[in-house]
């Protein structure tokens, strides 16, 4: 096991201490790569398990807590902030080079977590075969609680910036696109489920279709990888929102609005927001969203082509399970094409190594055999 942290990671200057009512904190780890290292595209994976496993190794009843809790999750962490190059079938870290990797905690339990376990960080962050070192650890997001967001101060709009691709869930498929009710009905769940000052999610939800208005937007879409399984089209960019003059008739769901926007940079926005999708900020930015490597698009493409083709195979069948099944076949045999490992693949879906094997032949054998498809065996 690594080496503890010195303690000077913790010195006045970092400022890692927050009082114990604190509800919702964003920190930043500087990670510095000391050799050209390849890892692979769906390494985010390995961020979160990480992550959890840090957590697994403090509090094994708040790790239970984070694997079977309630529906929302109560962190986010982000992809590695830094430059990065497609090298063959992988993504090249590059040697002296410093990366920076956001974590948020969004209820007070994950808080108070976070605020033993900043006071003796490991020196390495272990992404598989490489080693990062951790070189400091600042607070990104300044700690406060939900009512302090919602009592705080604003401006007339709210500004977004979405630094990763981010995608919404919308009647079964992936929508690319931040329409205001998508928006904050995702920040309203996490609201809901942690503040402990629950608002009505239809009537919020059908004032803001009515009364909030995108004032400004520059957005572009990218496909990528979306945590264990599966690829989405998601967006990076800017937007504003504005209020129509009948919105202050409920003056109520105004200071909601507004809090709703300052808890975006803890949140996300969207799904998988604790595999890196979804990393929002305040304020508006005109600079474009770092490129996502040319492996990850190539990656990503190829499991949402061998998605669809499995779907339709299995069309006759439909439903959750039919779905469920294309998309498991389709990540196990485009990442076995790029080369991976089955036992590195079964690992990182928590799948037994058999049935990924098994998998992988079956959805061989449907591609060469496209009439007949077998049944799945269950995992």
């Amino acid at each position: 096991m690594p080496r503890r942290t010195p303690k000077k990671l913790n010195s006045p200057e970092s400022n890692l201490i927050w009082s114990p009512d604190t509800e919702l904190v964003g920190l930043v780890f500087e990670l510095l790569s000391e050799a050209d290292v390849s890892i692979y595209p769906q390494y985010t994976i390995g961020l979160h398990a990480w992550f959890l496993d840090q957590v697994r190794s403090f509090s094994p009843e708040l790790s239970a807590y984070l694997h079977d809790g309630e529906s929302e999750k109560p962190f986010t962490i982000s992809a590695l902030d830094g430059e990065m190059v497609s090298s063959g079938r992988e993504v090249q870290l590059k040697a002296n080079t410093t990366y920076y990797w956001y974590v948020t905690a969004l209820s007070s339990r994950v808080v108070q977590w976070l605020l033993q376990w900043v006071q003796n960080l490991p020196t390495q962050l272990n992404l598989r075969d490489a080693p990062l070192q951790i070189r400091s650890c600042q607070i990104a997001h300044p700690a406060t609680t939900y009512a302090q967001l919602l009592n705080s101060e604003h401006g007339e709009t709210v500004t977004l910036k979405f630094t990763s691709p981010t995608s919404f869930r919308r009647k079964g498929h992936h929508f690319p696109l931040p329409m205001p009710t998508n928006v904050f009905h995702s920040y309203l769940r996490r609201w809901n489920d942690f503040s402990g000052i629950p608002v009505e999610q239809e009537a919020f939800l059908f004032w803001v279709d009515e009364n909030v208005l995108i004032t400004r937007h520059q957005l572009t879409s990218a496909k990528v990888l979306a945590g264990k399984k599966g690829a989405v089209t998601g967006f990076t960019g800017a937007i504003e929102f504005g209020l129509t003059k009948e919105a202050s008739k409920q003056p109520d769901f105004c200071k909601l609005f507004y809090a709703l926007g300052k808890l975006a940079p803890y949140c996300g926005t969207g799904h998988k927001t604790t595999f890196g999708l979804g990393q929002t900020r305040l304020g508006w930015s005109s600079q474009v969203a770092p490129e996502v490597p040319d492996v990850q698009s190539l990656l990503a493409r190829r499991v949402e082509e061998l998605t669809d083709i499995f779907k339709a195979q299995r069309k006759r069948t439909g439903g959750d399970r039919a779905e469920e099944t294309a998309t498991k076949w389709a990540t196990i045999l485009a990442r076995r094409e790029m080369g991976e490992s089955l036992q590195v693949v079964a690992q990182d879906l928590e799948m037994p190594y058999e049935t990924v094997k098994t998998y992988v032949k079956l959805a061989r054998r449907a591609l060469k055999n496209p009439v007949s498809v077998p049944p799945s065996p269950t995992s």
